[in-house]
């Protein structure tokens, strides 16, 4: 059996050479947004908080036709719910009850007139949510 010992120098080089780890848990409020098919509403609240400093979005649908359809593992991630519509809190009160937990749930009473990234679909979801969000 051949064991080597690296030199002093070497190791310092090797140290230097790779940046150290870091290990951080994420910060944001993790927030949750849903529609029935996640195709205009949720996915525009979705990207108003892309690279936001303080929160991270997801979005998904409740209807089984969804883009992204809500399964008990986005309920589990998110620490704020917002739906659309009173139908999207109780089909995901229905289906999630467990998951949900003490979770709140918020619905935004936003209706399905607007296509993704509308001007007034954007301003509307800014005006609700400021009531729940440091915006």
């Amino acid at each position: 059996m051949r064991i080597s010992i690296a030199s002093q120098s070497s190791e310092s080089i090797l140290a230097s050479a790779r940046p150290p780890r870091k290990f951080t848990r994420s910060l944001k409020t993790k927030l949750l947004f849903l529609c029935s098919r996640n195709q205009w509403r949720s996915p525009t609240a979705e990207s108003l908080f892309r690279d936001h400093p303080r929160y991270e979005a997801r979005s998904a649908g409740t209807a089984d036709r969804a883009r992204v359809k809500v399964t008990a593992g986005h309920i589990g991630w998110a620490d704020l719910i917002f739906c659309m519509e009173k139908k999207h809190a109780a089909a995901v009160t229905e289906r999630f009850a467990e998951a949900l937990a003490d979770k709140p749930l918020i619905v935004l009473r936003i209706p399905d007139e607007f296509e993704f990234m509308d001007p007034a679909l954007t301003e509307l979801l800014r005006s609700e949510l400021a009531a729940h969000l440091d915006l």
